[in-house]
């Protein structure tokens, strides 16, 4: 019998926040499902292309944080502090009877997975992180760093959506997206537009990297297997990439060629058979240990 095939967008009350949800794949699919956040500016269709490369055997579940997307984005700035987002990702879990999950996470979404697996280190069969970190452990690194984003989320309140998605998609962290051609970057031009400013700006003084507290003293209660994901032409995550390798129980690192920070949109061949076995190997070692 062919796999019941469904793709929905749900919304789940989180913490007091509303989160929009795209559910992906077979509803009947074995193995646990892929919980999936964007990163920062990102939403759900920004990660579509790996929904699509996953979700042929599975259930995938891209999931929009707070202030992004068509989620909600509170005035006040407390749901937007790592520890709320961590609680609304793992409330929105609960919410969707998801059952435990493989996490997957793109750079700010990637530090949220890593801060949720944190706060709760049994409750995920495996994470994916892709160009992401466990904040900055530098005290006064950090608190340039925040200087930095409150800099940043005035000029987005001050000037508009419009002139900072421009300035955003200049940066040279993203230079490696010329690759994904002018269609491409047009698309993802016109996602981010959709953006509202209060909640990107709130976004950055909340869960930021600088407001975000350090994650690093906390990554040995992790024990579930990790998978992290860098470009190739991404040489300062390629670094934090071993870093996080050598912090974690039972992590390993796979760099994709011809790929910078977005390793995912760069290189989505080779990034769907990596997560693919990744994720059959995790769930066979599970299946062994019953």
């Amino acid at each position: 019998m062919a796999p019941v095939i469904s793709s929905e967008i749900r919304f789940v009350e989180a913490e007091g926040v509303r989160l929009r949800a795209v559910l992906d794949g077979p509803m009947d699919a074995p193995g646990p499902p892929v919980v999936v956040l964007h990163g920062f500016t990102g939403s759900a269709e920004s990660m579509a292309g790996v929904a699509a490369s996953l979700s042929a055997a599975r259930r995938v579940v891209r999931l929009e944080l707070v202030g992004h997307g068509e989620s909600g984005a509170p005035k006040d700035l407390q749901p937007y502090t790592m520890s709320a987002c961590s609680e609304q990702v793992l409330s929105a879990i609960a919410a969707l009877e998801l059952g435990p999950v493989h996490l997957l996470g793109y750079s700010m979404g990637g530090r949220a997975a890593l801060a949720t697996a944190v706060a709760q280190p049994r409750a995920f069969a495996s994470l994916v992180l892709v160009g992401a970190t466990a904040g900055i452990a530098d005290s006064a690194e950090r608190a340039e760093r925040m200087i930095a984003d409150e800099a940043l989320a005035d000029r987005i309140e001050d000037q508009g959506i419009e002139a900072f998605v421009e300035a955003w998609m200049a940066l040279p962290l993203f230079a490696s997206q010329a690759r994904l051609g002018e269609a491409a970057l047009a698309r993802a031009r016109a996602e981010r537009l959709q953006q509202r400013p209060e909640g990107l700006a709130n976004s950055l003084r909340g869960m930021g990297t600088g407001a975000q507290p350090p994650l690093h003293d906390r990554l040995a209660s992790i024990e579930s297997p990790v998978l992290l994901v860098v470009g190739e032409a991404d040489a300062k995550f390629r670094a934090i990439a071993a870093e996080l390798e050598r912090a974690l129980p039972n992590a390993r690192v796979a760099v994709l060629a011809d790929a910078g920070h977005a390793a995912h949109l760069e290189a989505p061949e080779a990034f769907a058979t990596q997560v693919s076995a990744f994720f059959a190997a995790v769930e066979a070692d599970e299946e062994r240990g019953r």
